[in-house]
Parts: structure tokens; sequence; C-alpha cells
């Protein structure tokens, strides 16, 4: 089985990672790849590490030649996928949106954050939320799927094995995450040039960020009521990566952590669980879907410690929606994402 593939918005790191992975998938073929601002451009002009792998240039978004695919991927600024995703699949495509504009359920939570109407409520209704690890079942049978955002995914992910045994007061939980600069998008922007991003760190949104609501709708998910939880994110000098660190308090503090994330993923071919007592760092999982995680009791006492890392491009975006595709379409999970962290 062959299956065809588009992708609105090639350009951004986004973008341009998901050509990478679909560019080494043997079952799927890259066909239409938009771009309104480089119309005309060979792929491989933009980007050189793709001469050779991918000889389709940048077109104008057409409906049409977009319609000819089995999938289509939106890569694209928040509230794009909304207007061109009916149409699409009205005519039987599916499709992977990998920004934020099916994410929220609550439609008026999702204005408020992103500060315009929804214009398909609709499909945002029907849209599955495309982290594999906690909604696989939902995904295979999915027409649209929204695939996470970065920070999410490693913070939902870290903390899902308490709140599904309930093992945490649910109500101050805490996440400390840490992004590299590529999470910024690939559009210019003052703080993520080099002379203000290098030697420098820095949190972000304290008071508030888009990625709290889509965060707090999985956890209160996985937990089956609400929850309290403060996220802070930070910008570190580096590219790719994330990591993030996050804390509950158990209602039992004898309960064995290791033994319970350990089970809860023992299946999970994207989470690794390191021994007891490990640091994951952020380059063992440079350019890899994996998700690297541990646990820690520290002193004894009750807090749970977690921490997590990924790569904010490929689990926390690209990657995450190829393992998607796979599902979607009844392909093994891990085809075409098989590849091992480039390190250094």
């Amino acid at each position: 089985m062959t299956i065809t593939a588009g992708i609105v918005g090639g350009t951004g790191y986004t973008g341009v990672e998901l050509l990478r992975l679909l560019a080494g998938h043997p079952q799927v073929a890259l066909q239409v790849i938009t771009s309104r601002a480089q119309a005309g451009v060979p792929v491989s002009t933009i980007y050189p590490n793709l001469r050779g792998h991918i000889d389709l240039a940048f077109s104008e978004p057409d409906t049409e030649a977009l319609a000819a695919c089995d999938v289509v991927f939106f890569a694209t600024p928040n509230g794009t996928a909304m207007e061109m995703a009916p149409a699409l699949i009205d005519r039987g495509v599916r499709v992977i949106d990998l920004g934020a504009d099916f994410r929220i359920r609550d439609l008026s939570v999702w204005s408020d954050w992103y500060g315009m109407a929804h214009s398909c409520p609709a499909l945002a209704a029907e849209a599955v939320y495309g982290l594999p690890e906690q909604g696989r079942d939902a995904i295979r049978r999915a027409r649209l799927v929204a695939n996470p955002g970065c920070y999410p995914t490693a913070v939902q992910l870290g903390f899902l094995p308490l709140l599904e045994a309930g093992l945490v007061d649910t109500g101050q939980l805490v996440a400390d995450a840490k992004s590299g600069a590529s999470g910024a998008g690939r559009q210019p922007r003052q703080h993520t040039l080099l002379c203000e991003a290098g030697e420098n760190f820095h949190a972000y949104g304290a008071s508030g960020h888009r990625h709290l609501p889509e965060i707090r709708q999985g956890l209160e998910a996985a937990a089956g009521h609400p929850v309290g939880l403060t996220f802070v994110p930070h910008l570190i000098p580096m590219i790719r990566g994330i990591h993030a660190t996050l804390y509950g308090r158990l209602l039992d503090p004898s309960v064995d952590l290791q033994a319970v994330y350990a089970a809860r993923f023992a299946d999970e071919p994207f989470v690794d669980v390191l021994p007891p007592g490990s640091h994951p760092e952020t380059r063992s999982v440079r350019g890899s879907n994996m998700v690297r995680i541990a646990v820690h009791r520290p002193e004894g006492g009750d807090m749970a410690l977690v921490l997590a890392v990924e790569d904010n491009l490929v689990k926390g975006a690209a990657g995450q929606a190829l393992q998607n595709l796979n599902l979607m379409f009844g392909l093994p999970e891990t085809l075409g994402l098989q590849g091992i962290a480039v390190l250094p």
C-alpha cells in the first residue's frame, strides 16, 4: 500500500521535519507541498539536506490538488486548518493538524486563548486528540487528528501514570518546562536571535500560556476530574529539545513509582522509562521520536518528581504526526520512526 500525502505549510521547522521523516517512510509518497511565499521554488533550495530525497517544488495551496491525496498534514499558523480542512474531509481525505485548531474541546476556551472565533465547531467536536499513548484506538478510526503540542506531549506523558492510578494530589500539580528555540518557529523574532537567546535563560508565559488549557484538558481526561496545574515554560539557548520537570504530592508515599511507570509504558514503543536514579538528557532524544522519563522521590519524601525529555520537533510535532498516520492507515506504529537519536 502506498499512501499519498500532502503538506500545507512546508517551509517552517515543523514542516521540514515532517518532510524529512516522510521522505524516509517506505509507504508514503509525497505529492503536494504548499507555500504561498515559496511557490515554484524547489524544496531542496530552501532545505539542502533534502536534496536527492525530495524532488518536489513548493506550490500555492490548491484544494483540488490536496483532495487527490489520501492524507493532508497542516503545518500552518493557527486558524488555517479550520478554514481548509472541511472541504478536504468532505472529499474523503484524512487530515492531521499539527497546529492548535482542533486540540481544545471547549471552543470558548480556545477562542479566549487564540483570539479568534472557531469556524467549524462540528469538526472540532469530531476531532481526535492525537496522543497515541492515551487514545490509540480512537486515532485509528479518526478522519481528523489534532496533533498535540510539544510541551503538552512531554507534560502529559510524564504525569499520566500518576493520574491514571490516582496516586497524587491533583489540585497542586506543577510543570516546569524548558524548550529550545526551534519551538518558537522559523519566523524571525527578537527573543530567538542568537545575540538575545545565547548565554541566556528565561521563563515566559508564567501568568498564562496557550498550552496550559491543552495540558489541563489531557490531565483531566486521565484523572477523571478537574486538576490544578501550574505550568511555566522557559527558553533555553539550544536548537532542539524539551525538558519537563514535573511535581506531584503523593497520597501514599510508599508507592513504588519505578514499578508504576515501568508497567504503564511497558508496551509503548516511544516511551523509555530509565533505571532508578537516572537523569534524562535532551541530547539523548535529538532527532528521534522517543520520550525518556525518569522518576524520583527526593529524600524518600511524599513528592513525586518526574523528569521527561523529548525532541520538540519530532515526538513534540512531526514524529508524532507520522505515528498518528501509521495508526490511521493500519500500519506498524513505528514505521518510518526507528531512527536513533543524533549524539553528539
